[in-house]
């Protein structure tokens, strides 16, 4: 008698753990509705679809490159600061940038990829014949001449920047891959000037 009593125990118990895990799965799943509908959810725009609250990497561009790192401080939003150190090839210094940057998901299905917009202000230091070597550089005939300055007194060098990029974070890999093209404008010794930098990020998120 003592087994099949003990077989109807072990039957009830396994039904009872079965419906409580039904009841749990529906009850995610509601949730999960719920918060894709109006008011939030995988489909809310800004950093909503960006995958990371925080970046830290490298900056390779065509004219300046250094230390890149990016926080989104109203993910709700899409609002993000990110901050830039760094140099020039062709001269001999140093800049940071701050800048405050908005972002949007371009493609619902497509998620962690976003485009953004941006500006600020930097600030930096530089040699003076090594920072002319960039303003006065010439190309006639296929080749590139430069005009040298025998100055190796520290200026500094401050301005306004515009940023517009595209981002991606690759899926179950703390990596966020971006391109932005970023014109900036110079103050330099009473000299003003504009210049175009584009250059393609790498992060680690978290």
């Amino acid at each position: 008698m003592k087994k099949p009593l003990l077989l109807l125990f072990l039957l009830t118990l396994a039904l009872g753990i079965g419906q409580v895990s039904a009841q749990t799965k529906k009850t995610s799943t509601k949730s999960g509705k719920s918060s894709g509908g109006k008011g939030g959810g995988s489909k809310s725009s800004g950093s909503g679809g960006a995958g990371y609250t925080t970046g830290i990497g490298l900056r390779g561009g065509g004219f300046a490159s250094g230390l890149t790192v990016k926080h989104f401080f109203n993910p709700g939003k899409g609002a993000a600061v990110e901050g830039l150190v760094t140099t020039e090839y062709l001269g001999r210094g140093a800049r940071f940038t701050l800048l405050l940057e908005k972002h949007w998901t371009i493609l619902p299905d497509v998620k962690n990829l976003q485009w953004y917009l941006g500006a600020g202000l930097h600030a930096g230091a530089y040699r003076g014949r090594y920072y002319y070597v960039v303003e006065y550089r010439r190309k006639k005939h296929d080749r590139y001449y430069y005009a040298y300055y025998a100055d190796d007194q520290v200026y500094p060098v401050f301005g306004a920047d515009f940023v517009l990029g595209l981002e991606y974070k690759i899926p179950d890999l703390p990596l966020v891959i971006s391109a932005d093209y970023k014109p900036y404008f110079d103050v330099y010794r009473g000299n003003s000037a504009v210049y175009q930098d584009a250059a393609v990020s790498v992060r680690f998120s978290f």
